[in-house]
């Protein structure tokens, strides 16, 4: 099953008809290129292992035609599965400077890392892979130097929006590059491969520069400790955090692996400002309470992560005491719900007061994806011939479709993961062309989910 030379085709082996563990594959001429290799997590209360990626069997059995892996940004559902698959890949790795030192952590820990080949790429540059030109395109989501990609070969191109969201105000890192999306869409699009996430959300997107005054509401007043759950990879948000601290005379800290790991791969990738400084998480306990902004994992209920040991009274950095305030700067992911109300009910136990978005005049989270006003503009810009909606779940996915129709799109393709989307020459959608299923961790080995 390889594509011909006047072909283009597109098949998702994982992220599309749900959230996570993306993992997508273009083809033409023989060659194939694959576009983030992510992980997901098992929701309460299913079986299988916690950690979940798509399998690869498909281009494992066809590594020799794989000509790399194309990394869109540094979020775990796009670059967590690496360490775990790149054995059965063996293929060259291409992404920017922030993401690979994510990678390369994760990579040495395993033993990998003097094997794989790592490539930087940055936004603007265009890297030529078998018969594919790449371009790399700037734009802004919940995180730093996250790329659109513009694939171009003999046969057509396609639009791969990767996650996004149009963000004038993005706190660090680059603005979206609006002038390479239109020259794209001039030059003529065969296709556009785009996230879905908020497809079904009419409300206009809000900046990360825009949580700042809520934040700032959610911590003054605040007689104790003020801990702050939010997700560990949002570095916008840890400097809106931190600057909140410098306005309110309290020391910030991260408190969680996630946390440390992106805060450090922000500073090595020039993108944490030089004038904040975070304290080490084990001298918040010395600091008077009233004097701590402690930033914690764990938004999402996860056993194990700062918040979960701090309602159970066991994070070596300090103990919860009556009058400490918790605050949520983070959206719970459909399936979290249960845990999260665990552990802010274990939190609340203890006598933490707790701040949620919408308990401020002000927004104290903000989603990183595209909502319909976010999805009109790109389309204005782009117009592209066909469009596949991904990352999402069925209902953003159908959404997105609608919307597409609606906006003027000539053909909506819908489909799941293991469908594959012929582009060109002519468009078809083959439901079920290749086999799709799971892989689980358990016990740092890599086993089938049932």
């Amino acid at each position: 099953m390889l594509p011909g030379d006047d072909e283009l085709w597109y098949l998702p082996l994982g992220g599309t008809g749900e959230i996570g563990m993306n993992m997508g594959l273009y083809g033409h001429a023989g060659q194939w290129l694959m576009v983030d290799c992510g992980v997901t997590f098992r929701r309460a209360g299913e079986p299988g292992p916690h950690l979940q990626m798509a399998d690869p069997s498909f281009i494992s059995a066809r590594r020799d035609r794989l000509a790399g892996l194309l990394i869109t940004h540094a979020h775990q559902d796009h670059i967590g599965a690496i360490s775990y698959l790149w054995p059965q890949l063996r293929c060259p790795i291409y992404a920017t400077r922030f993401a690979l030192e994510l990678i390369r952590p994760k990579l040495a820990e395993v033993g990998l890392l003097d094997r794989v080949p790592l490539h930087e790429v940055s936004a603007g540059q265009r890297t030529a892979l078998a018969g594919f030109n790449v371009e790399w395109v700037n734009v802004t989501h919940s995180t730093v130097q996250c790329q659109a990609l513009v694939l171009r070969t003999d046969a057509g191109s396609v639009l791969h929006s990767g996650d996004w969201k149009l963000d004038d105000q993005p706190v660090v890192g680059a603005r979206y590059d609006v002038d390479a999306l239109i020259r794209a869409g001039d030059e003529g699009l065969d296709a556009m491969v785009c996230d879905s996430t908020n497809a079904n959300v009419s409300s206009n997107s809000v900046s990360e520069a825009v949580l700042e005054a809520g934040l700032l509401a959610a911590v003054q007043g605040a007689s104790g400790r003020v801990i702050v759950g939010c997700f560990g990879s949002n570095v916008a948000r840890l400097v809106t955090l931190a600057r909140v601290a410098q306005k309110t005379g309290r020391y910030a800290g991260v408190m969680g692996r996630s946390l440390e790991m992106y805060y450090s791969a922000a500073k090595a990738a020039g993108e944490w400002p030089s004038d904040l400084k975070l304290v080490d998480a084990q001298h918040l306990g010395y600091l008077p309470r009233a004097e701590v902004l402690a930033i914690a994992t764990g938004s999402q209920g996860e056993p194990r992560a700062a918040l979960d040991r701090l309602a159970a009274d066991s994070h070596p950095a300090f103990s919860i005491d009556p009058g400490d305030r918790l605050v949520m700067s983070a959206r719970v992911i459909p399936g979290n719900e249960d845990a999260v109300l665990g552990v802010v009910a274990r939190l609340t136990e203890l006598g933490v007061e707790v701040v949620r978005d919408g308990d401020t005049d002000a927004p104290i989270h903000a989603s990183g994806h595209a909502t319909v006003p976010d999805l009109e503009r790109l389309y204005g810009w782009v117009r592209p011939r066909v469009v596949i909606p991904q990352h999402g779940e069925p209902e953003h996915l159908k959404a997105h479709g609608a919307l597409a129709r609606r906006l003027g799109v000539s053909r909506q393709l819908v489909g799941r993961n293991g469908d594959l989307f012929i582009l060109k020459p002519q468009t078809v959608l083959r439901r079920a062309a290749v086999q799709v299923g799971r892989l689980g961790i358990e016990r740092e080995q890599v086993v089938r989910v049932e």
